[in-house]
C-alpha cells in the first residue's frame, strides 16, 4: 500500500515540476536527473533523483530498491546519463550503473548527508518514503 501511494505521489505531484525545471535548464538544489533506457521500450526515461555526485561517482539510494523502474532499467541497460549542476549551468555526464546489493544504503546515506544540507534532507525523505532501500553506484566516464 505504501509503495503505491508513494509512487502515485511522485509520479503525479512531485516529479513533474522538477522535470519541468530541468527542461528549462534549472537544476533544483539537491536534485539531478537520471536518464535510463527503458528495458522494454528502449526509449529514454528520465527520473529526478537526489544529487549524489562525489568526484566521478554518482550515488543513489533508491527508495524502492529493485521495484523502482529506473533500477530495473539500469539493470537491463547499464549505460546511463545524469544531468547535474556544474557552476551556473547543467551538464549531462554518461556512465555505467551498478546495483550494489551488498552495500548498506543507510550508511551510504549517512556518508552523503555529511556533505550538504540538501543531501541530509534528501536522505530524510528517502527513508520516510522508502520501502526497500538499495544503493546504486554510477561510475561516470
Amino acid at each position: 500500500m505504501k509503495l503505491r501511494l508513494v509512487r502515485a505521489l511522485q509520479r503525479y505531484v512531485l516529479n513533474p515540476p522538477i522535470k519541468r525545471l530541468f527542461g528549462l535548464g534549472v537544476v533544483p538544489p539537491g536534485y539531478a536527473l537520471l536518464e535510463t533506457i527503458g528495458r522494454r521500450s528502449w526509449q529514454p526515461r528520465q527520473t529526478p533523483v537526489g544529487d549524489g555526485l562525489i568526484g566521478d561517482t554518482f550515488w543513489i539510494v533508491a527508495e524502492h530498491g529493485l521495484r523502482a523502474a529506473y533500477v530495473r532499467n539500469l539493470q537491463a541497460h547499464s549505460r546511463v546519463r545524469v544531468q547535474v549542476r556544474q557552476g551556473r549551468r547543467t551538464v549531462w555526464r554518461t556512465g555505467t550503473g551498478h546495483v550494489l546489493g551488498d552495500d548498506d544504503p543507510r550508511e551510504r546515506q549517512r556518508q552523503l548527508a555529511r556533505t550538504s544540507l540538501n543531501r541530509r534532507l534528501n536522505a530524510f525523505v528517502v527513508r520516510a518514503m522508502g520501502t526497500e532501500l538499495t544503493t546504486v553506484r554510477i561510475d561516470l566516464d
